[in-house]
């Protein structure tokens, strides 16, 4: 019996998803919203942000290079990519910021090490167990306040010390209040699944009814859903948002401008969902590793190094490409084939969340990555 109420109780709290959402509630002394959202499969940084002006690039991309008049231009240098409007007008307005050359400590091209090390901010493959965001929350909290995953299982960034329930999109019909009362019954006399019910329910209300179940979840719902969650006054004040879809060996115009499209779109619908709450809201947008400088014979790239990250938000002081350019001359690429990377993903995410908390940086870097070597820090990247 035990077995059958269990089950029934996953069937009914755990929701099938789209793209997956994972938060960590937090008591601190700021409104900031912090939403981090991994590209997942290695997005390709040279068609996201375009340099354009960089004489090579175009030889070197062949057919999949962008033309720089169809392209969203940022300055002399770089474009964004078609697909990219929402975030183009974000930054001309001031609330978006790109960095280029950007890299975690991985240089391999294993998807599986470079999601790791991103997610753990370790030094190297499976060298720490839990996960920075985790970190980041219990620094700011170091009582513990209680995190969820929107999403079926949570992420290894998310998991940690603090503990962390999860909640996703279902797609199955929603429950009649008289089957959640007997449910209710059911569970009142077992402490652990009466926890796990409650904790359920207070997601769902949370949710405010958008969960996703009208035939699949586009990118701008999953967004608004997000921002239900994050606009509450006592609502998560840490979100992780995972995309996939991005490792584009074959055919990748038609796949990478659908996939920035949804990412386009993800963005606008936590924007619109926000509200007012927009202004102390921070998006920081990664993968773990780039794709080759060059096309491959398929009309793809290959996995590479070097990659582009985005921040946007209301609380961002954008308007701003940051990126100490390499080149793309065959003496200038890593290896012979990828972009060479000048800025660590770590020092970026690290300044980020200081920044975002008001949190002393040595404090934060030192709890988020502890093998990260400290070098030159970026310029003051939010809204004071």
């Amino acid at each position: 019996m035990a077995l059958h109420r269990r089950a029934f109780l996953a069937g009914v709290a755990s929701l099938a998803a789209a793209p997956r959402v994972a938060f960590a509630q937090a008591a601190l002394p700021t409104e900031r919203r912090f939403v981090f959202i991994i590209q997942r499969g290695a997005a390709d940084g040279l068609n996201t942000v375009i340099p354009y002006a960089d004489p090579a690039y175009a030889e070197l991309r062949g057919a999949l290079a962008i033309e720089p008049e169809s392209a969203i231009r940022l300055d002399g240098t770089f474009a964004l990519h078609p697909s990219l409007s929402g975030l183009g007008a974000l930054y001309q307005a001031g609330q978006a910021s790109f960095f280029h050359a950007v890299a975690s400590p991985y240089r391999e091209r294993s998807h599986f090490d470079g999601q790791n090390i991103l997610e753990t901010g370790g030094s190297a493959p499976y060298a720490l167990k839990d996960g920075w965001m985790n970190r980041m929350a219990g620094l700011l909290s170091p009582r513990g306040k209680e995190a969820i995953a929107f999403a079926p299982t949570v992420p290894q960034a998310l998991r940690g010390a603090l503990p962390v329930a999860s909640y996703a999109p279902s797609g199955l019909p929603e429950p009649n209040e008289d089957l959640m009362g007997r449910v209710a019954q059911l569970y009142a006399g077992d402490p652990q699944l009466h926890a796990l019910w409650s904790a359920a329910l207070a997601a769902r209300g949370m949710a405010g009814g958008l969960d996703g179940r009208k035939g699949g979840q586009k990118p701008e719902d999953t967004g608004r859903m997000a921002a239900g969650f994050l606009a509450r006054s006592d609502g998560p004040r840490i979100a992780m948002i995972e995309t996939g879809g991005w490792d584009t060996h074959s055919g990748q115009n038609g796949r990478l401008s659908g996939q920035l499209r949804n990412l386009d779109e993800l963005v606008k619908g936590l924007r619109e969902g926000l509200g007012p709450v927009w202004d102390q809201t921070v998006v920081l947008v990664a993968t773990e590793f780039g794709r080759t400088a060059a096309a491959n014979g398929t009309g793809g790239t290959d996995h590479g190094t070097g990659a582009a990250a985005m921040l946007a938000g209301g609380a961002v002081q954008g308007g701003r490409v940051l990126a100490d350019w390499p080149g793309l001359r065959p003496a200038d690429l890593l290896e012979g084939r990828d972009l060479r990377p000048t800025l660590g993903l770590d020092t970026l995410i690290a300044q980020v969340c200081a920044e975002t908390f008001r949190v002393e940086p040595g404090k934060v870097a030192r709890a988020l990555f502890p093998d990260l070597v400290r070098g030159k820090g970026l310029p003051r990247l939010l809204k004071a």
